[in-house]
């Protein structure tokens, strides 16, 4: 795996991703904010919380560049195609897995069934992010597939 690359791609690639999602959220596209989300975890502050979440979808996003490495190794090639196409499994798997899942281990959010309490406030974002706005699926489909055409263009295989 080259190191390198997958650092500087992956840093590149990941503020990228928070850069489309902040703005689709800026231009009314939708409520989430995956950064909030994530530091949510950690601090009930609001501000603190954008921070640590920024530093958490960060490394999130290199442990990501990391596989998408491995992927690009092992099949030998690394394109912007190819990378979109991680991108698109990784958009499905975030919207259809992990945000539906989310409130089971998110100490401040609300649940689908037991709705909000004193301590769990935050709106779960529900099956494809749907609670957090119709387009919410395809802010997150259109940052995923930048953030893996990028990483895909710029990695070079070792």
């Amino acid at each position: 795996m080259n190191r390198r690359d997958t650092l500087l791609w992956g840093f590149l690639s990941t503020l990228v991703l928070t850069t489309l999602m902040a703005l689709g959220q800026g231009m009314g596209l939708t409520r989430l904010s995956m950064p909030y989300l994530l530091g949510t975890v950690f601090s009930h502050d609001p501000d603190r919380a954008r921070v640590i979440g920024f530093v958490v979808h960060l490394i999130n996003g290199w442990i990501v560049a990391m596989i998408y490495a491995l992927v690009f190794q092992s099949l030998g090639r690394a394109t912007w195609w190819l990378g979109a196409l991680l991108g698109l499994g990784q958009a499905l798997f975030v919207l259809a897995a992990a945000l539906p899942v989310l409130p089971a281990f998110h100490p401040r959010m609300a649940s689908e069934r037991h709705g909000p309490s004193p301590t769990r406030q935050l709106e779960p974002p529900g099956f494809l992010g749907l609670n957090y706005g119709y387009r919410t699926p395809v802010s997150i489909l259109v940052a995923h597939l930048a953030y893996g055409a990028l990483l895909g263009a710029g990695y070079r295989l070792r």
